[in-house]
């Protein structure tokens, strides 16, 4: 199962460089160094690293400007040099580079793992599995429910974030970075930010947010459709409200209102609903989600401004990357849905 490529034409880097650093930082390493790309991700660059027979894999945020506080390297390694002990499914990060002369930027080193992803799609390998999509399905609520209840004492990451007010920055912070990267008009928007202000929940529960949990960031084994082996893309990980968390989730998740929509970011196939969805996470978690359709409305806030940021990006020429040249409709389209949720809050 090859998951790699060749590197994408402009996303080369200085590899004359990460060479000697790297058997300088790991003295392990040996063996000729090579290198390939993983294709799947929109925003940080992701390279599977060679030295002879070790496999690492290398990650770095985007080229061009990017928005505060995103692609966070020192965060993303601060939560996998410690987060593997107590949650299986996340990588063991090695090595945190901050000397932006070696590749342009922060990078981290970490484990390589294998497996198969869910991207848009039942891949062929379990198209003949019985009941494939609501395994699938299952599995990813489970492991959401495990983070979300990781004791975050234990783990040495009760200081990753501010769990007080929350709920509140991440909805100020999302209308911040919308306005910050926005190219087209968009009234839907700013109603559903307007809306969500007047009656913000009170948070139930404190513990980790991935922010990004959803099928093509997750790892499954090739027989074993049931467990989720592999959670990646950390580096926008805090501590807060879970249910923040999982109502990311619900916003990849098909939705009657996309009926006909061929957006570029969503799952096609015969999945459980949503109503099935927030049931399963309520049962694993034992939460109270009586207040879901805000968060709902929240979370496609928050996907809006991601599309939003990766569509002004490649509006600007910062990225050749093809695939973002439909994000602006997208964006609209998410946007259009927080609206909705939030007047059903």
């Amino acid at each position: 199962m090859k998951d790699t490529t060749q590197i994408r034409p402009g996303e080369e880097l200085d590899w004359q460089t990460l060479d000697p650093y790297l058997r300088n930082a790991m003295p392990e390493l040996a063996g000729e160094m090579s290198v390939e790309q993983f294709p799947g991700g929109h925003a940080n660059l992701t390279y599977l690293v060679r030295f002879g027979d070790r496999e690492l894999v290398v990650r770095r945020p985007p080229f061009g400007k990017i928005a505060p506080g995103t692609h966070d390297m020192k965060r993303e390694y601060r939560v996998l040099s410690k987060l593997y002990k107590f949650f299986p499914q996340a990588p063991r990060a090695f090595h945190l580079c901050e000397d932006e002369s070696i590749l342009g930027a922060s990078f981290i080193v970490m484990e390589r793992r294998t497996g198969v992803v869910v991207r848009y799609k039942v891949p062929k390998l379990f198209a003949d599995t019985p009941n494939i999509e609501h395994r699938l399905t299952d599995a990813l609520m489970r492991t959401q429910a495990k983070l979300h209840t990781v004791d975050i004492e234990q783990a040495h990451l009760i200081n990753l974030g501010k769990p007080d007010g929350f709920v509140v920055r991440q909805l100020e912070g999302a209308a911040k970075r919308w306005h910050l990267a926005e190219t087209t008009p968009t009234p839907a928007m700013q109603a559903a930010i307007d809306l969500l202000r007047q009656d913000i929940p009170v948070s139930q529960s404190v513990g980790l947010v991935h922010n990004d949990i959803k099928f093509d960031n997750c790892q499954f084994q090739p027989d074993n459709p049931d467990e989720i082996t592999s959670v990646f893309d950390w580096d926008m990980c805090t501590i807060g409200d879970p249910l923040v968390d999982f109502a990311a989730t619900l916003s990849f998740w098909p939705d009657k209102l996309l009926e006909g929509m061929n957006l570029p970011v969503y799952l096609q196939g015969d999945f459980p609903d949503k109503p099935t969805l927030i049931k399963m996470y309520a049962d694993y978690t034992g939460f109270d989600v009586s207040r879901i359709n805000w968060y709902q409305a929240l979370g496609y806030c928050k996907v809006a401004v991601i599309v939003q940021q990766l569509y002004a990006r490649y509006v600007a020429g910062a990225t050749q990357d093809k695939r973002m040249a439909g994000f602006g409709q997208a964006a609209q389209v998410f946007a259009g849905l927080a609206l909705h949720y939030a007047k059903k809050q």
